[in-house]
Formats: structure tokens, sequence, C-alpha cells
């Protein structure tokens, strides 16, 4: 019983490592991953699988990567230097920090 026990804290430990490596939380999970846009269709997010992301901003696009927990997803594109911090909603809507352009962003189907 001991040894099952030992391997069961082995694959535990071995699939957090993996989600540590990827830069995500639990909240990489296939919840928030998906295509985001706002109602004109000019801010795109897409938050893929693995932590990667990209964001689409007036057709010019940025390779980021992304992280979250809880009601946050904490964005961080090439050459800024700090995260955007993205707020999400009951109904799985994003908005970006307060007083920023970011429009509301809602998940695509």
């Amino acid at each position: 019983m001991k040894f099952r026990s030992s391997i069961s804290f082995l694959a535990v430990a071995a699939v957090s490592t993996v989600f540590a490596a990827s830069g995500c939380s639990s909240g990489c999970s296939s919840g928030v991953r998906g295509t985001y846009s706002d109602t004109m269709g000019a801010v795109i997010l897409e938050l893929k699988a693995g932590g990667s992301a990209n964001l689409t901003f007036g057709g010019q696009v940025a390779d980021c990567t992304y992280s979250s927990s809880g009601k946050t997803i904490n964005l961080n594109c090439k050459g800024d230097a700090d995260p955007t911090v993205f707020t999400i909603h009951d109904d799985g809507s994003l908005t970006g920090p307060p007083g920023s352009f970011m429009p509301m962003l809602r998940k695509q189907k």
C-alpha cells in the first residue's frame, strides 16, 4: 500500500511540474482557453493551451503568455513592462484594468 501511495504522489508531482513549467495555474484549463473579442472585432485575445496567447489590436498581432488564478488572467506580451490584468466576470466576459483602453471581451463560440 505504501508503494502505491508513493506512485500516486509522484504522478501528482509530475503533473504539477508540467503546469508550473507552462506558466499556468489552475485557470489555464479549457474553461478560459478560447478566443475573446470586443463587439467590433477590433480587439481579439486568443488564449491557447500551455499558457500561450495572441493579442490582436488593429490588425497587429502580439505574441503573449498568460496565467490565471481565481477571477483574473495575467497577460504578458513581448515588449510590455508589466502584465495586463483581466478580470473574469460571472458571465465569462473579460475586462481589462480600470481606465485602460481595453474594451469588454466576450468569448466566441
